[in-house]
């Protein structure tokens, strides 16, 4: 099948929060490391991906607890050197820890009342927009109620953010939700992110003008994102993420220096748009 780049909902928003991260990951494709925490966070949405294979009477905590080493060693399978990540980590604290994010999913959610099929777990779409712009984002869960109301669920194995940041993890949701209307051609009533590191919820209920004030954001976006192309300037932004940032050592804004810009990387980004 022949590639066709596209935006996603995650690299619009390295863009805002760093513009120099979004150059690095989607222009240069700059390598990152692997981490632990990452893995963590892989791990805990498989399991929950795959616990409703499990026929809804079974589908306990302790049922969750038991699928979490096999899925371990299925990412294993796929990519062997993620046990590298605990030649300095104790590996049995860190599987425990996933353990623990699996648990607090049943005080979040009861999936024996759930019937999620399997197209509707991890489900990637791709979409056009009316601007030309390929769009795409992985939903971790969508439910359909027996009336035929949709539900998004979207798992973040951090904490809730403060209410002076909740807005960004919206933009997410109702990001999915402008997917799911081009691509299905219904609105989900309502989205949720269950945050299992802080055994909460945010949850968002739609509205009408959702998808056009969304496009609209993503446009703006894009015209940021096609302002730095034309000039070759992708500013660094200073937060408190850069002490987690795999391309600091890269940054200006902490006396590294940036690689000459990929000219391919270039090309396929312009193509996103028709």
């Amino acid at each position: 099948m022949l590639y066709q780049p596209a935006l996603s909902v995650s690299r619009l928003n390295d863009f805002t929060q760093c513009p120099l991260k979004f150059r690095y990951r989607v222009i240069d494709r700059i390598p990152e490391p692997p981490s632990s925490a990452a893995a963590k966070g892989t791990l805990v949405h498989s399991v929950l991906e795959h616990l409703y294979d499990l026929p809804p009477q079974e589908r306990t905590a302790g049922a969750a607890s038991d699928l979490v080493e096999p899925r371990w060693a299925a990412m294993l399978d796929r990519d062997p050197g993620l046990q590298r990540l605990f030649d300095d980590e104790p590996f049995e604290q860190w599987l425990e820890s996933a353990r623990g994010l699996v648990g607090t999913y049943f005080r979040r959610e009861n999936p024996t009342m759930l019937n999620p099929t399997r197209s509707n777990r991890e489900r990637m779409i791709t979409v056009e927009l009316d601007s030309g712009i390929r769009f795409r984002g992985v939903i971790d869960r969508i439910d359909v109620s027996p009336k035929g109301d949709l539900r998004v669920v979207d798992y973040k194995t951090g904490k809730m953010p403060n209410p002076n940041y909740q807005h960004e993890a919206l933009f997410q949701v109702r990001a999915y939700g402008l997917l799911l209307t081009k691509a299905d051609g219904r609105l989900p009533r309502q989205s949720q992110l269950i945050y299992l590191g802080s055994d909460s919820t945010l949850t968002y209920w739609s509205d009408d003008a959702d998808n056009g004030i969304v496009e609209e954001s993503i446009m703006s976006i894009w015209s940021r994102i096609l302002e730095a192309l034309d000039t070759g300037r992708f500013e660094p932004r200073r937060s408190r993420l850069c002490d987690w940032c795999a391309f600091k050592s890269l940054c200006p804004a902490f006396d590294g220096q940036p690689p000459a810009i990929n000219d391919e990387g270039v090309a396929k980004l312009r193509a996103v748009q028709l």
